[in-house]
């Protein structure tokens, strides 16, 4: 995703072998084989609440489906789930870990449901242990409760389910949140959630169809999710809390974060049936800091290796990937037929014209700046004294924040500005500010600052200033854009582009400064490949020529207002921890009313003499015949229904949320086949939509239906 992929991308063209995939979903061979240990996402915020915490969430399971019983997903045993956080570039390795274990108990072995009369198969808990700067790790909380599957509402709100049955699966979330012992004050949830990444799979596996139109391929499914609302003070370095930060950009409230999944180096099992064994090394399976590092940039003979390696081991680091970051394979895709070597086979990059002579007018002996594929970029500034005093000086070296030698790599265009996003985070130092108040004739000159998650250990990781003050999601200028967004009112909005001063801009929490949920990953890192980051610090686009009506041009507005197609999304998160939504059920259940879980021990009405048993099994008053046809449907689709009883048959559309849509049928029918037609107005979103069957007032049964348009 500069995606977590985010935007999910590496394209299979010519004879050029490239790999598509969502944010780290099934994102490498071998994990691919391992969906329980597979790193689906991570992100780290400064929680929206008010509260001067920072939330981390890191997903695993991808491609949940929530009718996937008996045997529904959850987290593995033999697993170590583990998010370490970095705070501090002098030290070596993790300055605190968290490591989650699980274990699964069969509650009920007679019985093939995963949840009956109180008992569930199989019930989860969790051990959650703490280590802080390497030192021993100490049990923070043991039997740590992991909600079911959100099965249906006989299972969960049902008192022949779970007992006693909550009010509705909600309550089940709230009371599987639970505080830490210890002084860190971390509160913690893991378990089923709706998946929260939201891309256009089937587009982008469809040699980046971006151009096409677009469908939220991760829409309905869910994951399962290590949630933590962690004080500022526990993880800034010093201890600190965000009151006593120099400014909001002070560099001493960086943290840098990653997520793993291990497992047993050996497993041994045995023909008599006995439990398998496990040795008590563990390898790393899989591993995710920034989204779409190991999707989009890491190519797939690769990418084994990248999801074994820690980012501390700075060998592998620098001479096995840090090539991949500083001349990326996208480029290749970007500007169009005649533009770029593969460009006209990807016409939805063609917007996203990765400058070949930026800034020409200012070094026509130069010919301008190129950033293409396999060019120099900046490189030929390096030892300039245009560079002197700024990052891309190479005078006394890294102790003297000059990294120029990093910096401005010959062959490498993007080591200057894709390469320290994924890999040191971008300082607020000469030339990372925006051009607003830079001199127009030299982009290496002081301007506006608006990022500093700066921590230089040459590592992925998802790097977050926690000085930076959330940005409500009711405001009016909360933007799913994220930093792109801060840098637009920054250049552009009159509130913010009359001084150089630090002042919050919002959208300065947003990706790639951490990542919050709502965060278009896919959109902001396919236009930073672009170059649009470049282009905001002053390094303006090819048609810039220096010309007094200012430097909007073509070019610089189609990557501004350039989109991956999905910006938000199937559901809304919550405005509470977890921030994340419910998963989805799998079963809608017998119900009179689909926003309303009524406990199916309570619904005895008769269904035209057909009477429901103790536990629901019984004759069916009617059912649907088969699925609808088409589906996904983008026009009209057609589903057929069988009464058993006479009286009266109602069908009806609704939203994932049980908002009514549509009514489809609502007469007197006596015992017989019926079927009937829904066509999706103009206005009705790509999605998923439920179609209800009632036999009179009673539901009996519902079936999903894709929206495609």
């Amino acid at each position: 995703m500069l995606r977590k992929l985010m935007m999910i991308a590496l394209l299979a063209i010519c004879i050029v072998p490239v790999q598509l995939l969502a944010s780290s979903h099934r994102e490498a061979p071998l994990i691919s084989n391992d969906p329980l240990a597979d790193n689906t996402d991570l992100y780290a915020f400064r929680s929206p609440d008010g509260s001067n915490t920072i939330t981390i969430i890191a997903n695993y399971i991808p491609f949940e489906l929530p009718e996937g019983g008996p045997n529904y997903s959850s987290f593995g045993e033999n697993i170590r789930y583990e998010i370490h956080i970095k705070n501090s570039a002098s030290t070596v390795g993790d300055d605190i870990t968290y490591r989650f274990t699980f274990t699964k108990v069969n509650e009920d072995p007679t019985t093939f449901f995963n949840i009956r009369l109180g008992k569930q198969n199989l019930k989860t808990t969790y051990t959650l242990q703490k280590s802080v700067h390497g030192g021993a790790f100490v049990t923070i909380i043991t039997n740590g409760v992991v909600p079911p599957a959100n099965i249906g509402p006989r299972s969960i709100e049902s008192g022949y389910g779970l007992q006693p049955a909550p009010a509705k699966y909600g309550d089940l979330m709230t009371s599987a949140i639970k505080p830490a012992t210890g002084t860190g004050g971390e509160t913690v949830f893991a378990g089923p959630i709706d998946d929260p990444f939201f891309v256009d799979l089937a587009g982008i596996f469809d040699l980046g169809g971006f151009d096409s139109v677009a469908r939220d391929g991760l829409a309905g499914f869910n994951c399962h999710t290590i949630a933590m609302k962690i004080p500022i003070s526990t993880l800034q370095k010093d201890g600190k809390d965000v009151s006593m930060a120099a400014n909001i950009l002070d560099g001493n409230f960086v943290i840098g974060v990653w997520a793993s999944a291990s497992r047993p180096e050996i497993t041994t099992l045995y023909s008599n049936g006995n439990a398998p064994t496990f040795n008590d090394t563990w390898i790393q399976v899989s591993r995710l800091g920034m989204p779409l590092t190991n999707e989009a940039i890491i190519p797939i003979g690769m990418k084994d290796r990248w999801n074994a390696t820690s980012p501390y081991n700075a060998a592998v680091e620098v001479n096995a990937f840090q090539g991949y970051f500083g001349n990326p394979e996208l480029e290749l895709y970007t500007g169009g037929k005649n533009y770029s070597p593969y460009g006209f086979a990807i016409p939805g990059l063609t917007k996203l014209k990765t400058d070949s002579a930026s800034l020409k007018y200012l070094f026509p002996s130069l010919g301008g700046f190129d950033f293409r594929y396999g060019k120099d970029g900046l490189a030929g500034l390096l030892g300039n004294p245009l560079t002197s005093g700024t990052a891309l000086d190479t005078v006394g070296g890294f102790a003297a924040g000059h990294f120029g030698s990093v910096l401005l790599q010959t062959k490498h265009p993007r080591s200057v500005d894709l390469l320290p996003i994924f890999y040191t985070g971008v300082p607020n130092a000469v030339p990372y500010q925006l051009a607003t108040g830079k001199d127009p004739m030299n982009p290496l000159t002081p301007g506006k600052p608006f990022i500093n998650n700066f921590l230089p250990t040459l590592g992925d990781m998802l790097r977050l200033n926690m000085a930076v003050p959330a940005t409500l999601r009711n405001s009016p200028d909360f933007s799913s854009e994220g930093l792109i967004k801060a840098a637009v009112l920054g250049l552009l909005d009159s509130r913010f582009n009359k001084n150089t001063n630090i002042e919050n801009i919002p959208n300065m929490d947003g990706f790639p400064n951490g990542r919050r949920l709502e965060d278009d990953v896919t959109t902001i890192e396919m236009q930073a490949v672009g170059g649009l980051v470049l282009n905001a610090i002053g390094l303006w686009t090819d048609d810039y020529s220096g010309q007094a009506s200012g430097v909007v041009t073509k070019q610089l507005l189609d990557k501004v207002t350039w989109s991956a197609g999905i910006t938000h999304n199937d559901v809304k998160f919550q405005t509470s921890f977890p921030f994340v939504a419910e998963p989805h059920r799998g079963s809608i259940g017998l119900q009179t009313d689909p926003t309303v879980a009524v406990p199916f021990a309570t619904n005895t009405a008769s269904v035209g003499g057909h009477q429901p048993t103790s536990i629901g099994v019984g004759a069916p008053a009617g059912f649907f015949i088969g699925q609808s046809y088409p589906n996904p449907t983008n026009q009209v689709t057609t589903m057929s229904f069988h009464s058993a009883v006479s009286g009266n048959a109602t069908v009806k559309i609704y939203d994932v949320n049980g908002r009514e849509v549509s009514t489809l049928m609502n007469a007197r029918q006596e015992p017989g086949n019926y079927s009937v037609q829904w066509a999706p107005s103009t206005a009705t979103a790509n999605g998923s939509y439920f179609a209800v069957l009632y036999l009179n007032g009673a539901r009996v049964q519902s079936q999903k239906i894709t929206v495609s348009k």
